[in-house]
């Protein structure tokens, strides 16, 4: 059984229940894992309160040097991280390999900006007074995070809060808590000071979830996941005026000019659309093609799509990976069934793959309108729903009538419209010929109803950062 990381000690639940992770490309029990409580994560922020003490004082180079530790231990043991992403996650284990590799670049981006957090000496209006401004860590950060990227959605949470002084407990989602463990495990070869980071698995998020949310020692909430989740955290945070970052659900449009490169984009489409079984928060869910290309877009697309192959992550042939659980391929169901009821057109796929796991085959609907759910609702699923548009201001007006605004791609060879289309389009990421935008140096988040605040890239470390501002008045003249 796995156990609980609390003040740098593994430990059974305060009652001793543990509960289950399975295999979501065969159903297969993977082990036991602790299920902790409200009061095992009472525990865990006490001990974070407690390292927070000391913790916060640590030179920045010493922290500096902790995270690019963890990031040679990830690197280290990638084999071991990627491996457990595919047993548990289930992914495609070079997808796995990838994720490894970018949760690793958040503890080597911030152990280099943990040295640059600068202050401010602004001019005064006094001749016997001076301003200054200096940045001090937030405190004790909850963080709470999803089974789609099970390492790279803690790595890009913990590793600015380290860098800020702040010290963390972790909520990982319950699919995918094994993920966390062996991460900590990872982690527990640098000899970070005991309470800096604790880990909290349980099989009830809401009990959990209130304690984070309620306990006062608790000064920041960093969590991904959904739109309705991360109102409730921001609603119930705002009682103590906990600070939050959230990072939460989107509704990408991907556009397609007559002047792109059509190779190039339906390449992108397939890469957003299909990556981890298009179960990320920033994949292809609406893709526009202008009217003009669209025979030989949807040719080209549905050619490559057909070749693909579903299965078991560890086999080396295969492109796309499980679902999650059996709700993920019932939403895909009703999401296809609900379009073409609708109108909709099945060019390819469209149904549940017979056997053990949770596949489901990689499908394109042609002829989609808004008024299905496919265009309201994220599907978290291979499903690439195609609509056409004829003008760049009706495409725009479009993509922007949603209430999400997390990420949105467009391809285009035309300067001009890259320019203008860019500017207008409303969302935090914009994927400009690029389906694959995301990096630890750039800031990642949402507009509108997809989140507040920013991962990543210097803005991500202010996140974890009280400013405070300090006048300070002194005698002018020296004394004789």
């Amino acid at each position: 059984m796995s156990k609980l990381y609390i003040n740098g000690r593994w430990s059974a639940s305060e009652t001793g229940r543990e509960f289950n992770s399975y295999n979501p490309a065969n159903g297969s029990l993977l082990d036991s894992v602790a299920d902790g409580n409200r009061e095992d994560t009472a525990n865990a922020i006490h001990a974070a309160e407690e390292a927070f003490k000391k913790w916060s004082v640590v030179p920045a180079i010493q922290r500096s040097d902790y995270l690019m530790a963890c990031y040679d231990s990830m690197i280290k043991n990638q084999d071991l991280l990627a491996e457990m992403i595919t047993r548990e996650q289930g992914k495609p284990l070079k997808e796995a390999i990838n994720e490894v590799g970018y949760a690793a670049s958040f503890f080597r981006w911030y152990a280099e900006e943990a040295r640059r957090i600068y202050g401010e000496t602004l001019p005064s209006n006094a001749a016997d007074k001076r301003i200054v401004i200096s940045r001090q860590p937030v405190g004790v950060v909850a963080a709470i995070t999803p089974w789609n990227f099970p390492l790279a959605m803690i790595t890009r949470k913990i590793a600015p809060a380290l860098a800020a002084g702040c010290t963390v407990v972790v909520k990982p989602a319950e699919q995918t808590p094994l993920n966390a463990v062996t991460l900590f495990k990872v982690l527990e070869e640098c000899n970070l000071p005991p309470g800096v980071i604790n880990l909290i698995t349980t099989s009830q998020p809401r009990d959990v979830g209130e304690e984070l949310l309620h306990n006062p020692a608790v000064k920041k909430i960093t969590f991904t996941g959904s739109t309705d989740v991360g109102k409730y955290l921001t609603k119930e945070a705002s009682n103590q005026m906990k600070r939050v970052s959230m990072e939460l659900g989107g509704h990408a449009p991907f556009i397609v000019f007559d002047d792109a490169d059509i190779e190039d984009a339906v390449n992108g489409v397939i890469a957003s659309k299909f990556r981890n079984a298009g179960q990320t928060c920033v994949c292809a869910n609406r893709i526009y093609v202008q009217e003009s290309i669209m025979d030989e877009f949807i040719s080209l697309f549905a050619e490559k799509v057909n070749a693909f192959s579903v299965g078991e992550g560890f086999k080396s042939e295969v492109d796309i990976g499980p679902l999650i659980d059996k709700d993920a391929i019932q939403k895909s169901k009703n999401h296809i069934e609900d379009a073409l009821n609708k109108g909709a057109k099945l060019i390819t796929g469209g149904k549940q793959i017979n056997g053990e796991g949770n596949f489901f085959e990689p499908t394109i609907l042609l002829d989609v309108a808004e008024d299905m759910y496919i265009c309201q609702e994220e599907t978290f699923g291979p499903v690439a729903p195609i609509l056409t548009f004829k003008t760049e201001n009706e495409v725009i007006e479009r993509a922007n009538n949603v209430p999400y605004g997390l990420a949105a791609y467009f391809y285009t060879n035309d300067y001009s419209r890259s320019i203008r289309v860019s500017e207008k389009l409303e969302y935090g990421i914009i994927g400009l010929n690029d389906a694959i935008p995301a990096v630890a140096q750039a800031p990642f988040g949402g507009m509108k109803e997809s989140g507040v605040g920013r991962e990543g890239g210097k803005e991500g470390l202010l996140d974890f950062l009280e400013t405070k501002y300090i006048s300070m008045k002194f005698k002018n003249e020296c004394e004789q």
